[in-house]
């Protein structure tokens, strides 16, 4: 799924904000209620690259959006995700906590020694998984999904002329160039003839 799927009048971009993400679209789908319009796509994650989303994930401008099931392996092909900062409460209009996101950070490499790259994912859930929901839903045999098993991510990469101790020509290097650039010692490289 991708922008080839979904056809929006010109002048309709998806663009919501954190509270519509957790509301209309999350809270939906773990409480398998419909979602109109049902656009953002359910996908495993962690088997793709961040770069790979293109086409898999609904894309609103440089961001993709999608639901997927909540795991602690968030690891890829090539990299992990690792979880950077607290995680930031949602509140709704009405000062009602709605949801959490948390920020994580794809690097490339082994879970070890990994390279940063400037991928960030953002990853919605709502706010009372800790609830006894499931126990309860089991015990009665209704088939209702328990609500923290589901997360609505947004990925996107971010800008380095958002940094402000960035000096350099204004030059944007993709997250494999800097992986390039990283080797310390390029003489020991045997390239192809």
């Amino acid at each position: 799924m991708g922008d080839d799927s979904i056809k929006l009048p010109p002048g309709f971009r998806f663009s919501p904000t954190d509270e519509e993400l957790i509301v209309h679209f999350l809270y939906r789908k773990a409480s398998v209620l419909p979602c109109h319009p049902d656009v953002i796509p359910d996908l495993d994650l962690y088997p793709y690259d961040p770069w790979e989303l293109n086409g898999k994930a609904l894309q609103g401008g440089n961001q993709w959006y999608f639901f997927s099931r909540r795991t602690p392996n968030r690891v890829s092909a090539n990299g992990y995700w690792k979880s950077v900062g607290v995680d930031e409460p949602i509140v709704s209009n009405d000062g009602k906590k709605v949801g959490m996101k948390k920020y994580l950070v794809f690097y490339i490499g082994e879970t070890s020694a990994g390279i940063k790259t400037n991928w960030i994912m953002q990853e919605y859930r709502l706010s009372d998984c800790g609830s006894s929901s499931s126990r309860s839903s089991k015990r009665r045999g209704t088939t209702k999904l328990d609500s923290s098993k589901w997360v609505l991510c947004r990925v996107y990469e971010r800008n380095n002329s958002d940094d402000d101790d960035n000096d350099d020509d204004g030059t944007e290097l993709s997250c494999l160039d800097e992986v390039f650039l990283s080797l310390d010692d390029l003489d020991e490289i045997s390239l192809p003839n």
